[in-house]
């Protein structure tokens, strides 16, 4: 895999790639947080059957020790959302699972078991995908830790999927890494019923008008901006650029930064998502 080496801000010292990737995985890993007072909460999906799966399109998020031999697999599917599974064995060194078990790499799952935690009894690596680079890899572990923390067990998001699976890809073909951390943001809260309609105010429903100010309440939607705002401030052409999923403008580059970053904070409740903050030591994204 090609190694990208990124700048160090003014007065930072430089970290070595390895351990930067390390931590960010680790960071990755965190536990979820709950829903933020007033936020719908995320519904669990009651109707798949879960008692026998196999075939199953899914994602390494991260993983984590279990017992001696085995590790505890959080995967992300198409059609059952996010799924704990215990990898028996997986630890062992001649344990097929151990190679395949990976992040960002297209895997097809099976699984048993009716209780949250199940049970893998297969993986396989389908392959079609570019890995991708090492400099990416950090924006990677930073959508892991967003599914992780926003997204609920057993609830299904297969566009979601489908919007991630996109997202690996174009970062593995060096697309700009903020459009796309940004393209992938709004679609998680759009995907989680969280996103506003950014084209139009919440309240008096009047269209937005570029060369306007306004704000995003995240409870509400979008109103026109007042002094005492502590919220970003952003022009009405930065808001219908993202309804748009358009960040070509420096501007709207600038402002969907801290407004997604803000948006997502709300949903966090305050809880730091760390993979960013290492994104934006490094990169500034």
């Amino acid at each position: 895999m090609a190694a990208t080496t990124a700048a160090a801000a003014p007065g930072m010292a430089v970290l070595d790639a390895d351990r930067v990737i390390a931590a960010a995985s680790v960071a990755a890993a965190q536990p979820p947080v709950p829903p933020v007072s007033g936020a719908p909460a995320p519904r669990r999906n009651r109707g798949l059957p879960r008692d026998r799966v196999a075939g199953q399109p899914a994602f390494v998020l991260h993983s984590y020790p279990y017992k001696e031999t085995s590790l505890i697999v959080d995967v992300f599917t198409r059609d059952f959302g996010r799924v704990a599974l215990v990898a028996r064995g997986a630890k062992r060194p001649l344990s097929k699972l151990r190679g395949v078990l990976q992040t960002f790499q297209p895997l097809s799952c099976a699984w048993s078991g009716k209780s949250e935690l199940r049970t893998l009894t297969d993986a396989e690596w389908v392959g079609g995908m570019l890995p991708i680079g090492r400099g990416a890899l950090l924006c990677g572990f930073y959508l892991n830790e967003l599914l992780v923390k926003l997204i609920a067990r057993d609830d299904p998001h297969p566009r979601l999927f489908d919007h991630y699976v996109a997202t690996l890809n174009q970062l593995a073909h060096n697309e700009p890494a903020p459009m796309v951390l940004r393209r992938f943001e709004r679609a998680l809260l759009k995907e989680t019923g969280v996103a506003a309609d950014l084209s139009r105010c919440a309240g008096s429903r009047e269209p937005v008008q570029a060369g306007v100010e306004y704000v995003v309440d995240p409870e509400c939607g979008v109103r026109l901006s007042r002094v005492s705002d502590n919220w970003p401030v952003v022009d009405g052409q930065t808001l219908l650029d993202i309804e748009r999923d358009n960040y070509t403008d420096p501007l709207t580059q600038l402002q969907s930064k801290q407004l997604m970053r803000f948006l997502l904070a709300h949903q966090l409740g305050g809880a730091p998502l760390n993979t960013r903050q290492i994104l934006i030591d490094l990169l500034q994204l």
